[in-house]
């Protein structure tokens, strides 16, 4: 399986860095295209900027990051997810076939927006990879299960403590009253 993830990662990496670098060195050319999501974008994310140029700088650099990241193994779970966020605005900008009149440029469109969907599932297989290892939702989960039986026990133990202890203050308070003189 270790081979496999050597092998599949920079595969799956590939296409974005390719693209991403395409698109760093010509952001005009996919520019116009990326106007209608854009700006919904800008709008509803106060930090990113309002121009799409920029906008689609910051995507083609993210998907040169991610991908470059993925591929040599390196937070893969997290370059998986950027790459996922990256590619939904990219595939509704570029891939928008619902838009399309022309058959033949209407089928192509369809064909890369599905394309696109089957790499957005494999990011999230990539980024929900735990590498054979349990994830950290459930070891946080039998961690706190342990820790709940441990304390269980150890207040269960405790409590024998002290009845035990106050038995023998019981019993050393009845040995001191016949000892007592009575009156």
């Amino acid at each position: 399986m270790a081979i496999l993830r050597k092998v599949a990662r920079p595969l799956l990496a590939s296409v974005f860095i390719s693209g991403g670098l395409r698109t760093l060195r010509d952001p005009h050319s996919v520019a116009g295209a990326a106007e209608p999501v854009a700006r919904p974008v800008s709008a509803r994310v106060p930090k990113l900027p309002d121009d799409t140029v920029r906008l689609v700088r910051i995507n083609s650099a993210v998907q040169v990051g991610a991908g470059v990241l993925l591929a040599t193994g390196r937070l893969p779970r997290v370059s998986a997810l950027a790459l996922a966020a990256s590619l939904v605005p990219t595939t509704l900008a570029g891939h928008a076939w619902w838009k399309t009149q022309e058959p033949e440029e209407r089928t192509r469109q369809q064909v890369q927006f599905t394309k696109n969907l089957s790499l957005l599932g494999g990011l999230l297989i990539a980024a929900a990879d735990t590498h054979g290892k349990p994830s950290l939702a459930y070891r946080s989960r039998v961690a706190a299960t342990a820790g709940v039986r441990s304390a269980h026990r150890t207040g269960n133990a405790v409590g024998a403590v002290v009845a035990d202890k106050a038995h023998d203050v019981r019993s050393a308070a009845g040995a001191v009253r016949e000892h007592l003189p009575t009156g």
